[in-house]
């Protein structure tokens, strides 16, 4: 059993250690994590969003309890145990259904909450700060209130209450990234951060949640860190070092950094200094895990054989033919939108590897791949960086190498070597 609060406590006490929290559904990237805790050993956290993984499906046709089941499959044959992961739900609240009214919108969310507890999931970050059928934007008492509303059905649900963390505070993007490209970040400010908690603190008391409230281990802020499209907001620990000090004054919390994709390892490490204890991941593990992909179908172009997968462009013709995950977020000339939709930071791409001719176009290419020698010298040169003595020839094993670069450097900078 993980004892996040002794992990915690060191964090607080000046120890730079935390924990990556991997937040994918990406099939290949989570064998890929689990691959690697089984190798190392060390506490790993998986997380769902709340529109990945919800009541109607999500975009991945999951509800909390499939979610669960599936991944404890992939567990299994990884040789992971269950009490070495932490399964999280992210942005746990209304944000599905922003476009109901209030009460309809709650009432759902009230729901997706039981189901994720009841599914066994652990850590709970709830957010209720977003603004539903065209109400004003919420106050910190109402999101706190409402909140509060949510940590009561997650009690009354979970079979084991006193198993649940929480996290709160929400001052990040939106689920599922930028919409636009960023042109600059506010770190949150210390009196924000100090009617985050002001508000929730009352709004739980109100509801006799205070054994709730002592299993509360992080905020979520926003420590200045960020990516849009093609650039990225590397975190400068001057300029968090006010909400740093401040956390130290709050009983035995920490902060959650969410958008912690592609810092530089020695800037993740500093936010875990900085008492960032938790570093969310996303599209940076979808990222690399593209870039194999990529690198598997130059190898793939180069072997000719007789049905090539032709996966570069089954992918470009469905994200031209449906352009649902992407058409708000990316913007310029047809040739910088084409970009783009491959090659950006964002990873819109990574909507799109659950659909069925993708699936079959990428089981195609592992397959000639996987019946055809591979030369080193090819694998080389499609995958650089590889020690020569150490070059692996088979696909699957180069996709989960290449996916736990990511993988690997989060542990690194949070303690863990």
């Amino acid at each position: 059993m993980i004892d996040v609060k002794d992990l915690i406590a060191k964090n607080r006490a000046g120890q730079a250690v935390g924990l990556p929290c991997f937040c994918t559904a990406n099939e290949y990237v989570l064998r890929a994590v689990l691959s690697y805790a089984a190798k190392t050993g060390f506490p790993t956290v998986i997380e769902a969003t709340c529109n990945q993984v919800n009541q109607d499906g999500g975009y991945t046709g999951m509800t909390a309890a499939d979610f669960m089941s599936w991944l404890r499959g992939l567990a299994d044959k990884a040789g992971v145990p269950m009490d070495q992961l932490i399964l999280g739900g992210d942005h746990l609240g209304p944000n599905p259904w922003k476009s109901e009214p209030i009460d309809s919108a709650m009432g759902k969310a009230r729901e997706l909450v039981k189901q994720y507890v009841e599914a066994g999931f652990q850590k709970i970050h709830i957010d209720a700060s977003m603004a539903c059928g065209g109400e004003p934007n919420p106050t910190f008492e109402q999101v706190a209130e409402r909140a509060a509303d949510l940590c009561a059905v997650s009690e009354a649900h979970a079979p084991e209450p006193e198993k649940l963390i929480y996290i709160i505070g929400t001052e990040v993007p939106i689920p599922g990234g930028e919409t636009e490209e960023p042109d600059e970040l506010d770190v949150t400010s210390v009196d924000r951060f100090r009617a985050t908690i002001r508000t929730h603190r009352d709004a739980f008391a109100a509801r006799g949640l205070e054994a709730a409230w002592a299993r509360i281990v992080s905020i979520v802020t926003q420590p200045g860190v960020d990516f849009g499209h093609t650039s990225i907001f590397p975190f400068v620990p001057e300029k968090a070092q006010p909400l740093s000090d401040a956390i130290l004054t709050e009983n035995a919390l920490t902060f959650e950094a969410h958008s912690t994709d592609y810092q530089p390892t020695e800037a993740l490490a500093a936010l875990v200094k900085s008492h960032f204890f938790f570093l969310k991941v996303g599209p940076e593990l979808t990222f690399r895990f593209r870039e194999a992909v990529w690198a598997l179908a130059d190898i793939e172009a180069q072997i000719k054989p007789a049905r090539p997968s032709r996966i570069r462009e089954v992918i470009e013709d469905l994200m031209t033919q449906s352009p649902g995950y992407w058409k708000d977020y990316y913007g310029g000339s047809d040739e910088q939108i084409a970009q783009l939709r491959t090659y950006s930071y964002s990873d819109r791409i990574r909507y799109y590897w659950t659909n069925a001719k993708v699936t079959a176009a990428l089981d195609a290419l592992l397959k000639n791949l996987s019946e055809a020698p591979l030369p080193e010298t090819l694998v080389s040169q499609a995958f650089m960086g590889l020690e020569f003595g150490e070059i692996p020839t088979d696909p699957s094993v180069l996709l989960e190498k290449h996916i736990n670069r990511c993988v690997s450097r989060y542990f690194h900078a949070v303690g863990f070597s």
